[in-house]
């Protein structure tokens, strides 16, 4: 397999010492991809090579800037293929889960294209005479995109899509766990016709994680950072961000609540729990990790669901024969086992799965768990989902809220008012009545609250983030000044 190099003023360039790592495949260990590990000195050169880029793309007009988007949503789709292969290599994804990526994807790009024109003012009445006030938004600058590997093509396209069309550079870097994947986007734009030095990909050993993302948050040239990722990492960020004030876009860890009403339509709210729960091994941020059910139905819907659960088999996604594939690594396989070895160990019912072999891991549904378990609280990032029994719908709101957590959640009930009743109780950035936990559209604005982070992707969201927000007068000149 050929050496990925880094991608600095659009040519494909070793690291400065180089140094390569590899991933490897999670299922059968072979090398998935040979990737350049750049150094603190690559990041540096790629960051200075956006900020040369910055001026002359900041004053590309927005028909322009929309057609090269509206391009590289073409180019990204031819890719597909290679996407489905690449993510199966690196990360176990089904073929399904890649091409979902990829059409949303271009989606992305395509709402960013629309974006381009949007990007609009005002003008603001002054109290001083002969005063023209205006409020205008302008490209920030070098924005850093760091993107994680779970739904590789969405959120690596998200990082960097909006960004662009706002007129910023930007500088990518891309995930130690699937580099090949992420670079086929930068590819994909570049083949657009997307300028020089305005789109820079750097790829790092996960050794060198902490060094590259410091020294790009610190580099003078770099105005915003958005990071998609476990808390854990955002948190880092956050600080490294804080220290340079440098405003940051963070969207990190879920524990989704699932919550089912007394009067829910069951076979609809099992078909969408079961799709939240488990779409590509549970490894989605806005995955269904908490099912909250009035004990009224409980033990209808806890049966119809494990019949459902039953059917999801995982499998080696090369061979395209099962729903489920392979989560990312051996690690998060064992880190899911433990949590439900603990969770049947104090007294939950092990309704559905609990096995698996290596990195295939059988969907599992637990019931009657508890706050003494582990899986109560802690994000399992697997195709694992438990089952919490309520008495009332208070009782169901507090169970929903008792989470750091708050990115999405979902309700289901026939009445629609009450329903939205509960909805507006959640503690969270996203909440869908009748409607699965794991749902994105281009256009939304999408972000969590809490622990799940802060600031919105999506749509006139995303520009907010991704501009400066400015004041600007004309005056006449003709002035009285009291000294």
């Amino acid at each position: 397999m050929n050496m990925l190099g880094l991608k600095i003023n659009n040519a494909e360039v070793e690291a400065v010492d180089g140094r390569t790592f590899e991933r490897l495949n999670p299922i059968s260990g072979e090398v998935a991809s040979t990737v350049a590990a750049a150094s603190v000195e690559d990041a540096r050169e790629a960051a200075n090579a956006a900020a040369k880029a910055f001026p002359g793309w900041a004053a590309t007009g927005p028909g322009a800037r929309r057609k090269l988007l509206l391009a590289a949503a073409d180019k990204l789709q031819e890719k597909a293929p290679q996407f489905v292969e690449a993510m199966a290599a690196e990360t176990g994804a089904t073929a399904g889960w890649a091409m979902f990526n990829v059409g949303l994807a271009a989606d992305m790009l395509r709402e960013a294209a629309s974006l381009t024109t949007q990007i609009a003012g005002e003008v603001i009445p002054s109290n001083r005479p002969g005063s023209l006030a205006m409020a205008v938004r302008q490209p920030a600058g070098v924005v850093l995109s760091v993107a994680p590997w779970n739904a590789p093509v969405i959120l690596g396209v998200r990082s960097l899509a909006t960004p662009l069309a706002c007129g910023n550079t930007v500088v990518m870097k891309t995930s130690e766990i699937c580099p090949r994947t992420h670079r086929l986007i930068v590819d994909a734009l570049h083949e657009a016709g997307l300028p020089e030095g305005v789109l820079n990909a750097v790829s790092n050993a996960p050794e060198d994680a902490g060094a590259i993302v410091e020294a790009l948050i610190a580099h003078p040239a770099i105005r915003r950072v958005n990071f998609t990722g476990s808390t854990r990492v955002g948190r880092i960020i956050a600080e490294t961000a804080g220290r340079y004030l440098k405003p940051a876009l963070l969207e990190l860890g879920g524990k989704a609540p699932f919550v089912v009403l007394d009067d829910a339509e069951i076979d609809e709210a099992v078909a969408a729990a079961a799709f939240g729960a488990y779409m590509n091994q549970g490894q989605i941020c806005m995955s269904t990790e908490r099912i909250v059910v009035d004990d009224k139905i409980a033990d209808r819907f806890v049966e119809a669901l494990a019949t459902k659960v039953k059917t999801l088999k995982a499998g080696d996604p090369r061979k395209g024969d099962t729903p489920l594939g392979s989560v990312v690594d051996a690690t998060a396989a064992q880190r899911i086992d433990a949590l439900v070895r603990d969770a049947v160990a104090k007294g939950a019912v092990l309704a559905a799965g609990g096995g698996a072999s290596g990195t295939i891991v059988d969907a599992t549904l637990l019931d009657r768990v508890t706050p003494a378990m582990r899986i109560y609280g802690e994000e399992s990032f697997g195709p694992v989902a438990s089952v919490v029994r309520v008495g009332s719908v208070d009782e169901a709101v507090r169970v929903a809220n008792d989470t750091e957590y708050g990115l999405s959640a979902a309700v289901f009930g026939r009445d629609v008012n009450r329903a939205m009743a509960v909805a507006r109780r959640i503690e969270s950035g996203i909440c869908h009545i009748n409607g699965p936990t794991v749902h994105d559209e281009a256009q939304m604005p999408f972000g969590g609250v809490k622990d799940s982070g802060y600031g919105r992707f999506g749509g006139k969201a995303g520009i907010a983030e991704f501009t400066e927000l400015r004041w600007i007068t004309i005056q006449d000149g003709h002035l009285h000044y009291p000294i």
